[in-house]
């Protein structure tokens, strides 16, 4: 079965700092973008973040630069969002995407959207 996994939520106090992990179920990961994006209740869907196939492209939201990192192992076929800095704001649920591409931007934006995506884990961000 062909599916992306998301792990690494929970709950940090303000300031603090989770990495999220996207893992491949069925299908290695080094050959496409892979973005992240994430949803709070009663909110809009936000693009967070996307990175290219060999990690050479890099794209982030306004409201992340500077305290979101994404990176990937194709090794370990996993890519990484490294999240500093925590705000409340910053409390959705977070999912792993891709349209099995090499690059971001397919539909447009390099933040989204796409057409695939995991099931999401929980980040919450309350003191």
């Amino acid at each position: 079965q062909v599916q992306l996994v998301e792990s690494g939520g929970g709950l940090v106090q303000p300031g603090g700092s989770l990495r999220l992990s996207c893992a491949a179920s069925g299908f290695t990961l080094d050959n496409y973008a892979i973005g992240w994006f994430r949803q709070a209740p009663g909110k809009e869907r936000e693009g967070v973040s996307c990175i290219s196939s060999s990690g050479g492209s890099t794209y982030y939201a306004e409201s992340v630069k500077g305290r979101f990192t994404i990176s990937r192992d194709n090794a370990k076929n996993t890519v990484y969002l490294q999240m500093n800095s925590l705000k409340p704001e910053d409390t959705a649920v977070y999912y792993c995407a891709t349209d099995y591409l090499s690059y971001c931007g397919f539909r447009g934006s390099p933040l989204g959207p796409w057409g695939y995506w995991g099931q999401g884990t929980q980040v919450t961000i309350s003191s």
